[in-house]
């Protein structure tokens, strides 16, 4: 099972937000999680990234590996964000992630669940606890090296 990082997740980590931070040393510690960002959740990170933040960004994006986009992805993306844009705020980059997992299995990390209201089969995460509708889905065995953590 895949477990994917939201971008918000990762930029307020960055700079240095504790609800990130707590969340991210929790996936950590866990060490079983197979850790992904989708492909438009790490563009976001690195087209927002503040000189500053030049090689800690790096050094974290280095511990996540990045989903492809295909065309069953964007497909299905573009049925979420017409569905639930106008009401739940979701945009363009939270439905490519949403359908990333619908295709793939996985789990969403994100402290902005609001953008992702999507139905059963997806699971989503904040704080550590799970808070969509659907199954909770089981985390397979997988080797993780440490992910690193800004002031961990």
């Amino acid at each position: 099972m895949k477990d994917y990082l939201d971008s918000d997740l990762l930029i307020w980590h960055l700079r240095g937000e504790r609800k990130a931070l707590n969340l991210l040393k929790r996936l950590r510690d866990k060490k079983q999680l197979e850790l992904w960002t989708g492909a438009m959740q790490r563009a976001e990170v690195v087209f927002f990234m503040r000189p500053e933040e030049e090689s800690s960004t790096f050094l974290l994006l280095a511990q996540l590996k990045t989903a492809p986009i295909d065309q069953e992805i964007i497909d299905r993306a573009g049925e979420f964000y017409r569905k639930w844009n106008p009401h739940s705020g979701t945009d363009v980059n939270d439905a490519i992630l949403a359908a990333t997992v619908r295709q793939t299995g996985g789990t969403i990390y994100t402290l902005n669940t609001k953008h992702y209201p999507m139905p059963a089969r997806l699971t989503f995460n904040v704080h550590g606890r799970d808070v969509a509708s659907g199954p909770v889905q089981t985390v397979v065995d997988s080797p993780q090296a440490d992910l690193f953590l800004c002031g961990a």
